[in-house]
């Protein structure tokens, strides 16, 4: 069995972002605004110094390898976020009884679903920003998570119950997902 490396991963924060570590918690602040998570595990270790955001693990096993690039993957999405944001396209699809939506506070509104009477609701979280012209969604925010899970409470409000799914595929669905570069 072949012993696996020591993992050193480096990642530079770029100019007009600032990152702090304190108490197992990232905080990360940008032009866009600031995020802040807590990477806690007892083999791996996150510290910023110089510009660089440094992940190290002494030893890893098959376990600390994998929590170790999950946090380098979830820090890379904080700086993006901070710094560009992230943005969801999505499309309102009906072909029986026309659909209208619209945001109110922290809900999105799904009027007229299938001839429904009460209007179908979806949860958007807190620090992202929804907003529907037409038959066109468009969900922001900086958190990739929340942006992500906001899109996902959307389709899943028109889930079609109860018809055939290949007749209905009325529904607000993701057209385009958020990238980073």
């Amino acid at each position: 069995m072949s012993k696996i490396p020591d993992i050193n991963e480096e990642i530079n924060i770029p100019d007009g972002v600032k990152a702090e570590y304190n108490d197992n918690a990232l905080s990360i602040s940008g032009e866009k605004g600031s995020l802040m998570r807590v990477f806690n595990h007892p083999h791996v270790n996150v510290k910023v110094s110089n510009n660089k955001i440094i992940i190290s693990c002494k030893n890893p096993r098959r376990k600390e390898k994998a929590i170790s690039y999950t946090f380098v993957s979830h820090i890379k999405n904080m700086i993006h976020g901070v710094l560009k944001g992230y943005e969801y396209k999505m499309k309102t699809v009906f072909s029986h009884f026309p659909i209208k939506t619209n945001v109110e506070g922290d809900e999105f509104l799904i009027q007229n679903f299938l001839g429904e009477r009460s209007p179908r609701r979806a949860k958007i979280l807190e620090g992202v920003k929804v907003e529907s012209k037409g038959d066109d969604v468009t969900v922001t925010g900086i958190d990739k998570e929340k942006v992500g899970q906001t899109v996902a409470n959307i389709e899943r409000a028109t889930a079609v119950k109860k018809r055939d799914i290949r007749v209905f595929q009325d529904g607000v669905y993701r057209t385009m997902k958020a990238r980073r570069d």
